[in-house]
């Protein structure tokens, strides 16, 4: 990976600060209601805290102004549940209090600071280097040994606690980072043929991807579905009806344009949905593609649509997922995202990219994939050719 990780750190004695992406959804009570990124980071904090590390945990929780935007005492009681060692809570992130709590630390002891999003300057980004000159970094960084970046699903933002300290402390990959960018930096090496299964509502996102992994040769099939199916289904010249197309254009006045543009280079290798599930009154009802348009919206796939994709997965090298398939939330329109995932896990190697795609498998169940990301924009970045800030930071520390 061309950058430290923490085979190359000495830990034993040491204070190590370490960002983690731990921003969880809650409850209307205000507490955790999902652990999974919470779970993601348990391999890395045991590994720092069981070789004698002193380690202050930085973190987020929501962003301001949201019903998410949270202190972090329910994620420090969790983690002192999750590890095999307490966590403690302090309420303050760089004040005198908290640099107290990282000084009173002893080899294998842990405390999570506050949220990082209630200090301003964390919710804006900067180039590195201004990012060490904010007021968390400077009054934290003189506490700390070393840097430990694990929070893969913040790695594309720009900010103070995820750039700014490796500028000013030696810097390393923690495990969920090490594991994610080993997985979706080197695709190409994984085996073919590459099925993509892009869906969801994130239209645009969609269509980077799929121009980028077709543009890069990785991409033997696309399957399309969710709203980007239907905004193909519109490129190739169906009319999905006023509902359905409406929300497309909402989402991306242009989507439908740019689906057209890839048919008409990449044709053969983009399916479209074969048939889509419409609501009437609440209920699900199938309506073949040539029996549009209909005057209700397409939220899933038909069965027609998921026993063709999940013949292409079949005899996929590698699958990779990015979108569900349908509004999942929905038990009426869960059935495309359920069966079509559920195949792709069939697949020799799979990939699931996080986000609302790695919600969904927690919420219907399903399991067996290979690699499930932790992040969804950064994954996006990386399945999209592009780099990290938080990666290309501790790249030039390595190499300073």
């Amino acid at each position: 990976m061309g950058i430290p990780t923490l085979d190359d750190l000495a830990v034993d004695g040491t204070t190590v600060g370490i960002r983690v992406d731990i921003n969880s959804p809650l409850s209307d009570s205000g507490t955790l209601a999902d652990d999974a990124r919470l779970r993601a980071h348990v391999d890395t904090l045991n590994e720092l805290l069981d070789r004698g590390g002193r380690v202050a945990i930085l973190a987020h929780q929501g962003r301001p102004g949201g019903d998410e935007f949270a202190r972090l005492e329910d994620h420090a009681a969790r983690l002192s549940d999750l590890l095999d060692h307490p966590v403690e809570y302090c309420d303050a992130t760089f004040s005198a209090d908290a640099r107290a709590a990282i000084n009173l630390l002893e080899d294998g002891q842990a405390v999570l600071l506050e949220n990082t999003r209630f200090y301003s300057e964390e919710y804006m980004e900067f180039p590195a280097e201004k990012a060490a000159e904010t007021f968390l970094v400077e009054r934290l960084a003189p506490e700390l040994d070393a840097y430990v970046n694990d929070a893969f699903a913040a790695a594309h933002r720009s900010q103070p606690s995820i750039v700014g300290f490796p500028c000013r402390v030696d810097s390393y990959a923690g495990r969920v980072m090490e594991r994610e960018l080993d997985v979706l930096s080197n695709i190409e090496e994984t085996p073919t043929p590459r099925v993509y299964a892009l869906g969801g509502a994130k239209i645009a996102d969609a269509l980077d991807v799929a121009e980028s992994v077709l543009d890069r040769g990785l991409a033997d099939t696309i399957l399309t579905s969710g709203m980007t199916g239907n905004a193909f289904l519109a490129a190739s010249g169906v009319d999905v009806g006023e509902p359905s197309e409406s929300a497309i254009l909402d989402r991306d006045a242009t989507a439908i344009d740019q689906a057209a543009e890839l048919l008409d280079e990449y044709g053969e290798k983009i399916h479209v949905p074969d048939d889509v599930a419409v609501s009437r009154d609440g209920d699900r009802e199938e309506v073949d593609v040539a029996d549009l348009p209909v005057d209700a919206p397409a939220l899933d796939v038909g069965e027609a649509t998921i026993a063709a994709y999940a013949d292409v997965f079949e005899t996929a090298g590698t699958a990779i997922l990015n979108g569900p398939p349908g509004v999942f939330e929905e038990d009426a329109f869960a059935l495309g995202t359920r069966e079509i995932f559920g195949a792709a896990a069939s697949a020799e190697y799979s990939i699931v990219g996080g986000g609302d795609t790695a919600a969904s498998l927690r919420q219907l169940g399903i399991d067996g994939f290979d690699h499930v990301s932790t992040g969804g924009g950064a994954a996006l970045r990386l399945l999209t050719g592009g780099t990290l800030p938080a990666v290309e930071v501790l790249r030039q520390d390595s190499e300073a």
